[in-house]
């Protein structure tokens, strides 16, 4: 039988804000979109703020008119990106494998290590302590016997919560739960779910798997085999990264060709940033453009592998002033690099022009990554 981890930040975004800034704790915290231009989600918010029925991916809209009270943030991204690495370094100290699945989200396969761990339970707490201590997170950890028993165990008991579910006491364990504990069940699957009398999870383990294949599908039948305690047994490896992108939605729509040309360049700062952070280079360069009637429109052109800000922004302007051909107001830009190779610095003897430059970013890279994305910024910004 394997042994599972999945460890889960408890409101990350916000424990994140609380490091930064203690005054936060103890109240309602919401991290997401401006209430008030009432357009966006929220990313993340506290317990506090749970209290008032507040919940992620919820419209900013009708958050703030349940916590009108609460304290509003954009977020600290790049923070939660440095805390997230800070977490998986700690955690590579003692699984033998790691599967991140999102920023806050981690899998670990423990199997075999009881003789070095001793309790899975016990080792549990004492990696959850450590993770306080050392980096003032909370975070919830459930153990099972598969991938899908120990994220349902992360959410069981949270926040701060251990949850470890025997080999062999799946069933019994998930039979009295609510339906929507099972991963993938959304808002729709949910209603389909309630409209044929499935509100536990006992109630769809106990009916054929046949049913479900008739009535929902390949979905149906995948559905059916996590009610029933099944799941992926192995992490997966790590991919690598096939695409970098930054994307900005304006909290209203906007119609100026200047002010979105001035955010095309921010983004594209930051989408190079990102690729030397990575080594990489990028040979094709996109960009996506959303009109107000949510008309779409993707454009990108391939060009010689570059970190380069100057080629990419560059190359993004000509694409954008190609596809802005409507008279109507623009809802979103982003720009997307793709078709990556590894950058490798050459020693020459005599240093040109595009030699400086590359040196010129890197150094800049730097600065950033020591003292912030802010510390530092080209002219046209």
């Amino acid at each position: 039988m394997r042994t599972i981890f999945h460890l889960d930040l408890d409101s990350f975004f916000v424990s994140v804000e609380r490091i930064l800034n203690p005054e936060l704790n103890g109240k309602p915290v919401i991290v997401g979109a401006d209430p008030k231009h009432g357009r966006g989600v929220v990313a993340a918010c506290s317990y506090e703020a749970r209290e008032c029925g507040l919940h992620s991916a919820m419209p900013i809209k009708q958050a703030y008119k349940l916590c009108p009270h609460g304290i509003y943030l954009h977020g600290h991204h790049e923070e939660y990106s440095r805390f997230s690495k800070a977490v998986k370094r700690l955690l590579e100290h003692y699984a033998p494998q790691i599967e991140q699945a999102s920023i806050d989200e981690f899998y670990m396969d423990f199997t075999g290590t009881e003789r070095i761990y001793g309790s899975m339970f016990a080792f549990a707490k004492k990696l959850q302590n450590e993770i306080e201590q050392k980096l003032s997170l909370p975070c919830s950890i459930g153990i099972g016997s598969n991938k899908t028993i120990a994220k349902i165990c992360s959410d069981y008991a949270k926040p701060k919560g251990v949850t470890y579910v025997m080999p062999g006491m799946e069933k019994d364990f998930l039979a009295p739960l609510p339906v929507e504990v099972i991963p993938g069940v959304g808002k729709v699957m949910l209603k389909a779910l309630h409209e044929r009398g499935f509100y536990t999870v006992g109630d769809v383990a106990k009916t054929s798997e046949d049913y479900f294949g008739a009535a929902f599908g390949k979905y149906g039948i995948a559905l059916w085999h996590k009610a029933n305690g099944e799941g992926s047994e192995y992490l997966s490896p790590p991919q690598e990264r096939k695409s970098i992108s930054k994307e900005r939605t304006y909290a209203k729509d906007e119609i100026s060709k200047e002010k979105i040309e001035a955010t095309l360049f921010k983004l594209t700062a930051e989408v190079s940033q990102l690729l030397r952070n990575k080594n990489l280079l990028a040979a094709t360069i996109g960009i996506k453009l959303r009109y107000s009637d949510f008309v779409t429109v993707t454009r990108e052109k391939t060009v010689k592998p570059t970190d380069d800000d100057k080629i990419i922004f560059e190359t993004a302007l000509r694409l954008f002033r190609k596809a802005f051909n409507r008279r109507v107001s623009v809802r979103l830009i982003g720009v997307r690099l793709t078709n990556f190779s590894g950058f490798s610095e050459q020693t020459i003897l005599f240093e040109d022009k595009n030699t400086l430059r590359e040196k010129m970013f890197r150094a800049i890279t730097q600065i950033r990554n020591k003292f912030g994305y802010s510390s530092i910024k080209l002219g046209n910004s």
